[in-house]
């Protein structure tokens, strides 16, 4: 499976993460089914947010309610690893669900984008998802 990304989008995460060295960034992924149109970003309310992420909660609701509403949909999220690969970690692998949900992770040069199943090769978790640039 290939996901297509306009390079501009790309750019936003990966500046996101170079502009929060020290924690981890997150969002949520919006647009069409294989197809990445936008980017809510969202406040890390994890407890720990240097090694960890939580998406705000009002966030979700906000994307939720707008996709209900005849808005892009939300395929999944994105969230950064300051200082690890930008591949699930077991952290990413515990909180994750088999719910088809994009992830992609990223770091201020790079990024990378996984599926969450039931039973990966990544993880055992996930599994990888090309990332198709545009524009």
């Amino acid at each position: 499976m290939a996901l297509e990304i306009a390079t501009g989008i790309a750019q936003a995460i990966r500046d996101a993460a170079a502009a929060s060295p020290d924690r981890e960034v997150c969002g949520l992924l919006l647009g069409a089914p294989g197809r990445v149109t936008g980017l809510m970003p969202a406040a890390n309310v994890a407890a720990h947010p240097a090694t960890s992420f939580e998406i705000d909660p009002g966030a979700l609701l906000t994307a939720h309610r707008a996709a209900r509403g005849g808005g892009p949909v939300v395929l999944g999220h994105y969230h950064s690893h300051p200082r690890g690969p930008v591949r699930p970690s077991s952290a990413d692998a515990a909180a994750s669900h088999a719910d088809g949900a994009l992830w992609i992770i990223a770091n201020a040069e790079t990024l990378g984008c996984w599926r969450a199943v039931a039973e990966g090769p990544v993880a055992g978790r996930f599994v990888p998802v090309t990332l198709r640039f545009v524009g």
